[in-house]
């Protein structure tokens, strides 16, 4: 798993052939959804079609999460119980309201990963209510299981009572405010998607303007919007410097026999590890 957090981008379940095209995907992370791109009568199936790709996981390039469908939606246990796999990385939750909701969900799956002997899946919950705007340093502190958290954006606004438009201004407090919590949380923030397939040059300057509030990367919706989102969140000076630092002192920690270690003061594992080889892996390929 990268552990880079630059694009997340959303693959209906419901899809055979799409699910299959994801294994070409160079996204950061492949989410397979189970929740908006699927209608409630097919939900079933694309559970199972989720099922049947995790067992070609060796196949995918990218991380590998799945969206659920939402806590209010009665609907994540028999999410959970298909797609808590081998093979899965971990799970977006959409519509995350309260840390009560998430460690309803990760009780869950404690039970499923100790009955499937799985190591822990990672959480990224997805912020889209006013409530969940308010939380949102809360829900990102809430578990070691949380990797990142999301802006939705749309349903925000609906919550808000406001018309989608390009840049809403109803949105710009909420956008403002989650990189900054999650940034507290020492966890990365991805922001919302572009909806506008045809206005590339709006999907760069919406990701340079995403990058100027803090976020580390963009939920996506179509693949041709992958590497014009990467080019705009290369790693930063700082990052690299970071990595480089990660990099050297594990291989060094290894060699004498130990696995963590620190680096400015804070512990360094094969995680920090991983995603500094990843960050100094796109340099090299620039």
């Amino acid at each position: 798993m990268t552990q880079l957090f630059r694009s997340l981008i959303f693959v209906p379940g419901n899809n055979a052939r799409f699910l299959e095209k994801a294994k070409q995907l160079k996204a950061d992370i492949v989410c397979f959804d189970l929740e908006d791109s699927v209608p409630d009568k097919e939900k079933t199936q694309a559970r199972k079609l989720i099922k049947t790709a995790l067992k070609s996981r060796s196949e995918y390039i990218s991380s590998i999460f799945a969206r659920t469908n939402s806590p209010l939606s009665g609907k994540i246990p028999a999410d959970l119980e298909e797609i808590v796999q081998k093979g899965i990385d971990g799970i977006v939750i959409p519509k995350v309201n309260n840390v009560k909701e998430l460690k309803k969900i990760e009780k869950n799956l404690l039970t499923l990963e100790k009955k499937r002997k799985l190591k822990p899946i990672q959480i990224i919950p997805s912020i889209e209510s006013s409530e969940g705007v308010v939380n949102t340093y809360n829900i990102a502190s809430s578990s070691k299981r949380v990797c990142a958290v999301v802006f939705g954006v749309f349903d925000l606004l609906n919550d808000l009572q406001i018309e989608y438009t390009k840049n809403p201004e109803g949105a710009k407090y909420s956008r403002a405010k989650i990189p900054v919590d999650a940034r507290a949380a020492n966890v990365a923030s991805i922001d919302a998607i572009w909806q506008d397939l045809k206005d590339l040059k709006g999907l760069e300057n919406d990701c340079k303007a995403g990058k100027n509030l803090g976020y580390t990367g963009k939920s996506l919706i179509h693949p041709d919007q992958i590497s014009i989102t990467h080019k705009i969140f290369y790693p930063s000076k700082s990052e690299i410097t970071w990595a480089e630092k990660v990099y050297k002192s594990y291989l060094e920690s290894v060699k004498k026999g130990k696995g963590a270690t620190t680096v400015e003061g804070k512990m360094i594992d094969e995680v920090h590890f991983k995603q500094a080889e990843e960050i100094l892996k796109i340099t090299k390929n620039k």
